[in-house]
């Protein structure tokens, strides 16, 4: 300490604290699931990038996102887990503190959640396209309509993090914030747990509308017929 403040680390000393105390904590916890970036961008796909995009475009939180960007990047986020309406995370602080965060996220309303579905009506094509962000783009807009679309509001995130910023977004929050773009990058099917939505209803929709599509082209006669395994690669479902 000088003068009140904390001793300059570079940033390449931070990244190899961090990583020998996230090798230390995982020997008592294996289960810790630290996010990793690779590249510039913190999120490159559909879900991960919109969710980071979602959180900076309110203004409740613009001057305060940001500071996290470098902590997730760094690989100072030592653990993020994602349950329902739920996300938890370890973060390595500047001190050499580890640093617990937990934030919930409201549950999408029923009503909200049942207009969305009508809007998806014969315009998901499959859930491997709708998973890598594939659809036309009124449907992408409608799931990110600042107030009625999937992504949260500012009011339905309630956060902690036991740090001492008394700032209600501190950088440990941002950092885990960013972190879970990063983390639907790999898994996009936590979006729908983060929000407590059933995507079994999606699913359930999707191959509705494609039963719904055959049974039209039904008259036209073919040769041609399809095994199970074949359906369910036209309807995406594993």
């Amino acid at each position: 300490m000088w003068w009140g403040y904390s001793e300059y680390v570079p940033v390449a000393k931070k990244k190899e604290r961090a990583l020998k105390k996230l090798k230390k904590m995982q020997k008592k916890n294996p289960k810790l699931k630290p996010v990793i970036v690779e590249g510039r961008a913190i999120a490159k796909t559909f879900w991960g990038s919109s969710w980071n995009k979602n959180l900076a475009n309110y203004a409740d939180y613009s001057n305060r996102i940001g500071r996290g960007r470098s902590y997730v990047k760094n690989g100072l986020v030592l653990d993020l887990q994602i349950k329902e309406c739920q996300v938890s995370g370890l973060v390595y602080g500047s001190s050499g503190e580890v640093y617990n965060v937990k934030i919930e996220i409201a549950k999408l309303p029923p009503k909200k959640w049942k207009e969305i579905l009508k809007k998806c009506s014969h315009q998901i094509e499959s859930m491997e396209k709708l998973l890598s962000g594939v659809f036309p783009k009124e449907l992408k807009e409608n799931f990110l309509q600042k107030g009625d679309g999937l992504f949260p509001n500012s009011d339905e995130i309630q956060m902690n993090c036991d740090c001492y910023d008394y700032a209600e977004m501190c950088k440990h929050i941002s950092a885990v914030l960013y972190g879970v773009g990063a983390r639907l990058d790999l898994e996009p099917l936590l979006f729908f747990t983060l929000r407590g939505i059933d995507f079994k209803e999606l699913l359930a929709k999707t191959v509705e509308d494609k039963v719904q599509d055959m049974i039209k082209n039904s008259e036209k006669k073919t040769s041609r017929t399809m095994e199970d395994d074949e359906m369910f690669e036209i309807f995406g479902v594993e």
